[in-house]
This record gives structure tokens, sequence and C-alpha cells, in this order.
């Protein structure tokens, strides 16, 4: 397996800053860069001019991670030549956020099944539900099947956000890409850094990720009770102040979930993935120093494997929410993972609207908000 990575500052003149990457004739080809790259047809037309060999998956960002850097208004293209694993993309459209499960359902039908070892995922960012598109993609594929990957950005405006796929640049699409055979090696952490503060209120009333009641009254009243002078900024200042989720026993679930929308009609929150319908829901803050620890514990479930035979990726994707709180120190928090994977991986990824990896302890793939993801990928 060979990694090459670029970064581009700039539309201009990119057809000449692909030639390195053609010259290794990729197999897959991962590019996340800021809306105005996808906007335009110029990325993907010289993409699909320089690499016409290579499966090409991508996403508009809050943000793109390079090596130790987190770059804006960038695009980081990193190429993957695979010496023995096979790989296929598929997309889907979504109509809209009630569309969520069933686009995930058409996703895993789109793609080849036999010999699929893992999913990279990338959906759109804004009307969605995150946790029914997993539900739905993990509903259709085989046994064993890891998921991972990340929902598109805007730079924090929950506006419009982009997917690259087979159509294209698209605002409206989820795209999948699949890697096969038994030589691919992944490893997979996650976590968060938040810490609670107020009482755990319970879940009154909701409909999927729609959060109607806390404790009897309406959710945005609550809500608005705890942010104080901070709920003037709704719903972007939600990113500063996630939820918790906690079962009906008050058990960590070890899951987050972002505000994404208001309603001050209904008095209701639009969260980023599904809420437990019988549990507890409690109110989160940060730290930076907090968020680099998160970032380090997540690095340090997954370090570079062993028995790899080149060169060894890691996908990084984490939170605009964590950004924002991080402001000019975000980079602290790759440097940390960058030095507990030993300087071995390539480092690539983005600042998202949602990440998707496996929860410990348990193992099962999650929509995540405010947490730092790692995939490491590798062959053998």
């Amino acid at each position: 397996m060979r990694v090459q990575q670029l970064v581009l500052k700039n539309r201009a003149y990119i057809d000449d800053a692909l030639a390195p990457l053609a010259a290794m004739e990729p197999d897959l080809v991962l590019v996340f860069g800021a809306c105005t790259y996808f906007a335009s047809t110029e990325l993907t037309a010289a993409l699909r001019r320089q690499l016409p060999g290579a499966v090409i998956a991508g996403c508009s960002t809050a943000g793109e991670i390079a090596g130790k850097r987190v770059y804006d208004d960038s695009c980081v293209i990193t190429a993957i030549r695979f010496a023995h694993t096979t790989v296929a993309i598929a997309d889907a459209i979504i109509c809209d956020m009630a569309d969520s499960h069933d686009t995930g359902e058409r996703l895993a039908q789109a793609l080849p099944q036999d010999g699929l070892t893992a999913v990279f995922m990338l959906g759109t960012g804004v009307a969605i539900n995150g946790s029914a598109l997993i539900a739905g993609l993990q509903a259709h594929l085989p046994p064993g099947v890891t998921i991972s990957g990340g929902l598109a950005a805007d730079g924090g405006a929950f506006r419009q956000t982009w997917t690259l796929g087979p159509r294209g640049a698209a605002d409206n699409t989820v795209v999948a890409v699949g890697l096969y055979g038994e030589h691919i090696r992944l490893g997979y952490g996650s976590h968060a850094g938040w810490e609670a503060f107020g009482p755990a209120r319970k879940v009154t009333r909701c409909v999927g990720n729609v959060l109607y009641g806390l404790d009897g009254a309406r959710a945005l009243d609550i809500y608005k009770l705890y942010l104080g002078d901070h709920a003037r900024d709704l719903p972007a200042s939600g990113l500063l102040f996630p939820f918790e989720m906690l079962t009906a026993a008050h058990e960590k679930s070890h899951v987050f979930r972002t505000i994404i929308a208001i309603d001050e009609e209904h008095g209701s929150l639009t969260l980023a993935g599904d809420i437990l319908a019988d549990g507890y829901l409690k109110l989160m803050h940060s730290s930076t120093n907090r968020l680099i620890d998160g970032a380090e514990t997540a690095a340090r479930g997954v370090r570079p494997h062993a028995d790899a035979t080149g060169d060894q990726l890691a996908l990084l994707v984490s939170c605009v929410g964590r950004k924002l709180v991080m402001g000019d120190r975000v980079e602290e928090e790759v440097e940390a993972v960058a030095e507990l994977l030993d300087g071995v991986a390539c480092l690539a990824g983005f600042y998202s609207n949602g990440e998707i990896g496996i929860t410990q302890p348990h193992g099962a793939c999650q929509l995540h908000n405010q947490t730092m993801t790692v995939t490491v990928l590798s062959e053998a």
C-alpha cells in the first residue's frame, strides 16, 4: 500500500498539481475541501481527467487535516494505491431527513457484497438523520462489516454541504466506499473529552432526532435557560453545548448529540441523530485541554499495525464544535494524534457535522458528535 498527499490552496493549475498523484496510478482518492472547491465543476473535471482509473470520494468540510496541520479554505487530496485490496463506490440521493434510513438501505444494496470488509461513508451534513442513515446501511451489509466516515460540513453554517462521488459533486448525495479482501487492516478509535454540567433531564417527547420535551417542558426553553447569553446565537452556539445521551437507568451511552436546528414555534431542537426515547440527556461543555486529552484517548486504541507492509493512513474526522472551542489551538489535537501514531501513518481528514465510528466499549458503529474519530488503514 502506498499513500501520497497534496494540499491545494487555490483552484488554479489543478491539473499540474495532480500530476504526481496520477503518476502513482491510485486505486482510491479521498478529497476533503472547502465548499468553494465543490460548488464549481473545475476540481471534479480535473480529478476525472488526471485520475481516470481511481475511485474518487470526498466532501466539504469545516477545516481540512493533512499531516499535523489543520487548514481552512483549502483542499486536501490523498491518493492510495493498494497491493491486494479491491475498492468499489456507490452513492444514493437523499430526498429529505425522513429519507435517511431508506437512503442507507439503497446505499448498501448498491455496493457489491462479496468479500466486503469495511465501508467508509460520507453523508450530507444538513437535512439528515445520521444515526438512521447508519442503521439503514447496517441492515443490508454482511455481518462483521465495519463502518466509519463522517458527515460533510460547510464551516459551521449548516446551510449547504457537498459530497463527491460517481455523480460528481452534489448537495443531496450520500457516498460509500467499499474495501474488499483479507489483506486490509483497520483500527478504530473514538473519544470526546466533554464534561457534564447540570442535572440529567428526562426525555419526555421526541420523534426520531427531533426533541420536543425535557422533564415535561419545551426542550428549547430548557436549553435556552442553560445557555444564558449564548442562546442569542442559536443554533450556531449549540455546537458549544452538546448533549450526552443516558439510558433509562442513567447509564452513559458514550454517544453525544449536537443541535443542528431549532424551531421557536414548537419549542423543539433538531439533533444530528436519533435520541433515546426513554432515556435522559445531560448538557456538556468543555475546554481545549480536555478536548486534546480526548483526541489522545481516541488515538491510543489505534496504534499502527505491526504487520503492515508499505504505508499506513490515519483518517481523522473531528467535529466542527471542537474546532470552535479550541480556536487557534485546534492543531494541538491533531498533533496529539500524530505523536501517538509515532509518525508511521500519513494523516488526512476533516472537521465535520458528525462523525461515524466504533463506540467503545461495546464496539457498535454509531453516529457521534463532538468526538475525534480515528480510522487507521494498512495492508498486510
